[in-house]
């Protein structure tokens, strides 16, 4: 299989999922070479994410490996088949490549938790609040790409509408509803639709309140990506530079403490609605 010049965060994680397979199982590159009849630096390709793997190959490294957790290794399977083209490749080479892999995780996923502190969760904004944040980044966006990554960040929110849309638990804390991006009129008609979201069945927006006070990962957005197996989560995190994407054991248990705090300290689903309805009528 041919190589890929810039491999996606997906293609990545399957490699490093191979290679920490092969790693606990004693195993040296020149054994999985043997086993799939290529040179050592094809399988150092494979597990950096830079070649491709075909699912067949990937059960024989995993029973040879002596892999015993069937979901595992069927969910890495479906990692490798690509299957039809994604509809955000469509993007590539026109948007940062971290969009698309944010896209891409999304689509993916089983099930999303994210926290947010200043901005309405991505996924549940409008194009005018979209617009606003992106107009207001430094060095300034030209014109034709904020309209782009408007459409991009529109079309991710098709994991929510699809024939199995995903569940989705969005904590944001009271300030990112207050933040005025776009004006009074943007804002106000962003909170009536985040009500409205947060009545569907997949959707669950709890918010934090001011009184509550000090709260873990100041200043972040963290998006929690469940894959089909829990060894298989992925977290993303925000930054002025990019998003950051992070899967070792101890930042997933890190994260998961940090979801957890924050479904047990923002208010009830019907209280954040409340809460959010209240905001809109004052502005």
């Amino acid at each position: 299989m041919p190589t890929r010049p810039a491999p996606t965060e997906r293609q990545k994680r399957l490699g490093a999922e191979l290679r920490t397979m092969r790693l606990a199982a004693g195993r040296t590159t020149e054994y999985a070479a043997g086993l799939l009849g290529l040179d050592r630096t094809k399988v150092s390709n494979m597990e950096s994410g830079v070649r491709a793997i075909s699912p067949e190959r990937v059960r024989i490294l995993a029973g040879n490996y002596e892999c015993a957790d069937e979901r595992y290794v069927e969910a890495l399977v479906a990692m490798a088949d690509a299957g039809k083209r994604g509809w955000w490749q469509q993007y590539r080479g026109s948007l940062p490549q971290g969009l698309l892999d944010v896209a891409e995780l999304e689509w993916f996923a089983t099930r999303l938790r994210s926290y947010q502190t200043v901005h309405v969760p991505g996924l549940l904004q409008l194009g005018e609040y979209a617009r606003a944040i992106f107009a207001a980044a430094l060095p300034p966006l030209p014109g034709s790409e904020v309209e782009l990554r408007v459409v991009q960040r529109l079309r991710r929110q098709q994991v929510l509408d699809r024939d199995s849309p995903l569940a989705y638990v969005a904590y944001v804390h009271e300030w990112a509803l207050r933040m005025q991006f776009g004006g009074c009129r943007v804002m106000r008609e962003q909170l009536h639709h985040l009500c409205q979201a947060s009545e569907r069945e997949n959707i669950e927006l709890r918010v934090l309140p001011v009184e509550a006070g000090a709260f873990p990962g100041a200043g972040h957005a963290v998006l929690y990506a469940h894959g089909p197996v829990s060894r298989l989560d992925t977290v993303q995190l925000d930054s002025a530079h990019g998003g950051e994407f992070t899967h070792s054991e101890a930042q997933l248990a890190k994260y998961r403490i940090h979801m957890d705090w924050w479904q047990s300290h923002t208010l009830s689903p019907e209280d954040s609605r409340d809460l959010t309805h209240a905001i809109a009528q004052q502005l």
